[in-house]
């Protein structure tokens, strides 16, 4: 399974924006298939387990307190080289760093409210897939 899915979030900012329709075309575009998708809704504290790799960050309650404000997508994603290549595709946290044509220069708000989450290991997007999904073992 190494290298070939990546977990996403479409974050609550670009689904309450409606753009959750041309970042699923983007990524389709890319060449990832969706392999799982799961609209649902974090409260706090399952944001908070979430998250919890930040617990001691500043930022930690403000995030889990964003990733609960509204509805969001979590997806699986499949491809060879998903992790490197949907990074890529995403952009840069901070969407004033980001890449022209990324995910995250298009339709991320702040560095905050960045739209999308991706996986920044192979390791960890097992583990977040995991998280949403308890059938992971199909892919």
């Amino acid at each position: 399974m190494a290298g070939k899915i990546t977990f996403s979030i479409i974050k609550p900012d670009a689904y309450q924006a409606g753009h959750v329709g041309a970042i699923i075309k983007m990524i389709e575009e890319a060449g990832f298939r969706i392999v799982a998708a799961k609209l649902t809704r974090l409260t706090p504290e399952r944001a908070g387990q979430f998250y919890a790799v930040h617990k001691e960050r500043p930022f930690y309650r403000d995030l889990c307190n964003y990733m609960s404000s509204g509805p969001i997508l979590a997806m699986i994603l499949e491809k060879e080289n998903a992790v490197a290549d949907f990074r890529k595709l995403i952009g840069a946290t901070d969407p004033a760093k980001a890449e022209p044509g990324t995910i995250r220069k298009l339709f991320a708000k702040s560095i905050e409210a960045n739209a999308i989450h991706g996986s920044d290991s192979d390791e960890n997007a097992v583990i977040e897939s995991a998280f949403f999904f308890s059938a992971l073992e199909q892919f």
